[in-house]
């Protein structure tokens, strides 16, 4: 099985390679791996003797893995300021973001998960612990780490029914997952499914991202420009959206004759991704890279083109709409509950537990429709005490989820 596996990833990374020649991400994907040995050899040779030792492997699959992981990092850095840290990325989504990360001491893309790349980077890396987040199995790494008995733990981890760990054939993959040392899981469910394969080594702990969550709305960047922008007015944000979600903003913004200011916070940022948002508004628009404190008091609506600085947003708005939720699935929306700011995302939210929580309690809100849209966002800002339930819903949600990073350190150092 091994053997077939293998074979499944090399073909994957052939067909990479094949759509590199017309698909930019995965050009990114392959030219950030090229040479990447040499590359991490030499990066880890410039540090002295002394330092060669003490290192923790962390790998995220992406961008919203890596600050699911990141409260866990930088906890151990707190803890351990003299141990190196090593931070791998899957998708050039998180790498390319996320490359400068100053809490990590080195930041490569993780090569294929071939049997011999495992090999290679353990050897080169040689790790005392490795932690990787949420839901990361790469079985030849796994291999390899456990025949040089070095621990792996998966943190913030979530399983569900219908993973192929679960089904009748999935026996291989149920052996792999017993070659890991520990699981920190976000619920009761995981912990239950786990044992029900023979999987003992499991705790609930939560999960980290409400840590980060909780601790970018503390620190209350400034954004002069923005505030001047958003000034006493409601204000919806509608963040990490795709051309999915735009026929309910498109329509919802258009026809708003109210004194409601947007901002928008696409998930893609690249030219034609802006210029599409722009051309289908008939409002006045400004790119969040062109304002000054001028012409930022004509706009009625602002579009954030530049990454990473929507989580700290979220404190101007008075409603949120969180993207994915017409696609594959909705994106982060704690970011906006750490806020108390009433949440409304899209039908397929059914994967994302905080959303059905959310639901559950009157903090957030689906839509399948421009008509439920109007509805919902109208009840909110109309009627006071629903709006006030619905944001202490979503700020105490946050607050009673919080103490998974402490929970994992604790586990493995404690």
């Amino acid at each position: 099985m091994f053997l077939l596996y293998s074979i499944s990833i090399s073909i994957y990374v052939f067909f990479i390679r094949i759509a590199s020649l017309i698909n930019g991400k995965a050009r990114i994907w392959i030219i950030g791996r090229n040479n990447i040995f040499q590359q991490l050899r030499d990066e880890l040779e410039k540090e002295p003797e002394k330092n060669r030792h003490n290192l923790v492997w962390f790998h995220c699959a992406s961008l919203g893995e890596f600050e699911q992981g990141r409260p866990v990092m930088e906890r151990y850095r707190k803890m351990y300021p003299d141990h190196r840290i090593l931070l791998t990325f899957f998708s050039p989504s998180g790498f390319e973001v996320r490359k400068n990360y100053s809490g990590a001491d080195h930041i490569f893309y993780l090569p294929a998960d071939t049997r011999r790349n495992a090999r290679e980077f353990i050897d080169l890396v040689q790790p005392q612990i490795v932690i990787f987040i949420k839901y990361e199995y790469w079985f030849n790494y796994l291999n390899e780490l456990t025949i040089r008995k070095i621990p792996v733990y998966i943190a913030s981890a979530i399983f569900r029914p219908d993973q192929h760990f679960f089904q009748w054939y999935g026996g291989w993959f149920r052996q792999q997952l017993r070659k890991i040392t520990g699981f920190f899981v976000q619920d009761n469910e995981s912990e239950d499914l786990l044992f029900s394969i023979g999987i003992k080594s499991v705790s609930v702990t939560g999960d980290t991202r409400f840590d980060r969550v909780y601790d970018i709305a503390r620190q209350d960047k400034p954004f002069p420009v923005i505030s001047l922008f958003c000034r006493d007015a409601k204000v919806l944000i509608a963040g990490s959206t795709w051309k999915e979600d735009d026929e309910i903003l498109f329509s919802f913004i258009n026809d708003d004759k109210t004194n409601l200011k947007f901002i928008l916070a696409p998930h893609e940022t690249h030219d034609a991704r802006i210029d599409s948002l722009i051309k289908g508004l008939n409002k006045p628009v400004l790119k969040y890279s062109q304002t000054n404190e001028e012409n930022v008091k004509n706009a009625k609506i602002l579009i954030i083109d530049s990454i990473g600085i929507l989580a700290y947003l979220y404190k101007f708005a008075t409603f949120a709409y969180i993207g994915g939720g017409f696609g594959a699935g909705i994106h982060n929306i704690l970011e906006a509950a750490a806020y108390g700011v009433p949440i409304i995302f899209g039908p397929r939210y059914e994967k994302f537990r905080e959303a059905i929580d959310l639901i559950r309690s009157g903090g957030a809100f689906s839509v399948k429709d421009v008509r439920e849209f109007l509805a919902t966002v109208n009840k909110l800002r109309t009627d006071h005490e629903y709006y006030a339930h619905s944001a202490e819903e979503c700020r105490q949600y946050v607050q009673k989820n919080r103490g998974a990073t402490d929970k994992i350190i604790g586990h493995i150092y404690g």
